[in-house]
């Protein structure tokens, strides 16, 4: 990513609001954050925590007593550690509900390329200073994810350095990069099932690669047929550290609950094209095929999230919402300015990074894609913490993607418990989740969750949801 935000011009409208036969719709948030909203990360007990607009301070948007973001309210947090407010970096909710932030192309607005990184604690609401690995100058706008194993893993964007970050010490490794085609410069990362992990490479475009933690290897995956990479007209830029010639840029890669991934490219004669990937036997056995291009338009670097139904949710260039089917890619809405996409536990998805607001989508999901709980405490004290167990807590996919940086990845399970009587909402605080995977199907996982001491006692339902999809609702009595 190389753009400053405020001077983001949309183009014209390109496709009249009127010739949509759409049913979606988007709701203006009542309560607006003082200090603006950009990137979005989905708390695990429910809440929003925002970077504002001076990329220092941070909001947190709580919903209402029914579970409405619509009509809820603003609290300003911590802020970041002083010398850092960074703009386009690393970042990860962790299986600890703690949120980790490393890197930024822009530390006070300055290209630079930042190795400093922070972490949240949102219980005792504070940011850390976190360190950097061993021996890496810059660290910038890097591609990351969590592994299923809760480690966070970076690349390096100026070479093909890879490094984990330990949640529990806080320390850094280094892991192997064998195998792999070009430095990691504005690529991203999409989480496989396998738990392997998918990259379409923008230097070396239109070559994809897999990369497989357990083995340290990338292997390749052929070309992605359509070509998703758009070089940069920028030239090179001078930084601290010398002078960086960027390779151009690329859009968001979603994984979709039948295992596909739709990845979608910067702008290419006149049109951006997307691919779809369908994942093989074994790494390297993947195939790629074409997918609809961007009428007129383009996603660029850009945001995209997984909507209940199936469907990816995209931004293009225009401001233009679209949807992907499997097949077709259709323009839905065009908020006034939307720069970040992620889906609440609502179902609806947060567009931030201007006027905050909603998205509702028509479509629903498959009940076979829902979690399903297993084992659970019928009865619980306030203030007391418990485990529960079931299939498919993480969700289907990570459920949200960015061209390389942003990212935030909402594949960890929610608790939510809702009042018989009142009908009110509540989130149970969720942590250190027994994996971090995407569509583990049948297999048992679990995670904590803390009974709120606010919240009210009685018979109650709780449900787990993960991306936007709850589970089958328990009976449960809150004492």
């Amino acid at each position: 990513m190389l753009f400053d935000k405020s001077s983001v011009v949309p183009l014209t409208f390109l496709f009249a609001v009127s010739a949509i036969a759409s049913a979606q719709t988007l709701q203006t948030l009542v309560n607006q954050p003082p200090g603006g909203a950009g990137l979005e990360f989905q708390l695990t007990d429910g809440t929003i925590l925002c970077q504002a607009g001076n990329d220092h301070d941070f909001y947190k948007l709580t919903p209402d007593i029914t579970g409405s973001y619509v009509n809820g309210t603003w609290t300003q947090v911590a802020s970041l550690p002083s010398g850092y407010e960074p703009d386009a970096f690393s970042s990860a909710v962790l299986a600890d509900g703690r949120v980790v932030v490393v890197g930024g192309e822009y530390n006070y607005g300055q290209f630079v390329l930042t190795n400093k990184g922070a972490i949240y604690d949102p219980v005792s609401n504070t940011w850390t200073a976190l360190g950097h690995p061993t021996g890496w100058p810059n660290i910038g706008d890097s591609p990351s994810v969590v592994l299923p194993s809760e480690k966070f893993l970076i690349g390096d964007k100026l070479n093909m350095y890879m490094a984990s970050l330990d949640p529990t010490t806080l320390t850094w490794t280094e892991e192997s990069s064998k195998g792999k085609a070009d430095f990691n410069a504005e690529e991203g990362w999409t989480l496989l099932p396998s738990g392997d992990i998918l990259t379409a490479d923008v230097k070396n475009a239109p070559n994809s690669e897999i990369y497989t933690p357990s083995t340290g290897l990338w292997i390749t995956q052929g070309s992605t047929v359509a070509l998703l990479a758009a070089p940069s007209t920028l030239g090179p830029i001078d930084y601290p550290g010398g002078v960086y010639d960027p390779p151009g840029e690329i859009g968001p890669a979603i994984l979709r609950p039948d295992g596909s991934v739709f990845a979608t490219g910067a702008a290419n004669s006149g049109s951006a094209h997307t691919a779809v990937y369908r994942h093989g036997a074994a790494p390297g056995e993947g195939t790629w095929t074409a997918g609809p291009n961007f009428p007129n338009d383009a996603a660029g670097d850009a945001s995209a999230a997984l909507l209940p139904d199936g469907n990816v949710l995209v931004i293009g260039n225009s401001g233009q919402l679209y949807e992907f089917n499997g097949t077709t890619l259709t323009p839905t809405i065009r908020p006034p300015l939307a720069f970040y996409l992620m889906m609440l536990p609502t179902g609806q998805v947060i567009l931030t990074g201007g006027e905050i607001q909603v998205y509702n989508p028509t479509g629903t999901y498959e009940p076979a894609w829902a979690p399903a709980i297993t084992s659970y405490p019928t009865t619980v004290e306030l203030g007391s913490t418990y485990q529960i167990f079931g299939t498919q807590f993480n969700g289907l996919s990570q459920g949200a993607a960015y061209g390389d940086e942003f990212q935030t990845a909402t594949n960890y399970p929610l608790v939510r418990i809702t009042n018989t009587a009142t009908g009110h909402v509540f989130y149970a605080r969720t942590h250190n989740h027994s994996t971090m995977a995407v569509a583990t199907g049948s297999e048992i996982v679990n995670t904590n969750f803390d009974v709120p001491t606010t919240m009210e006692t009685g018979p109650s339902t709780l449900e787990v949801v993960a991306n936007g999809i709850p589970s089958p609702p328990v009976g449960i009595t809150v004492n």
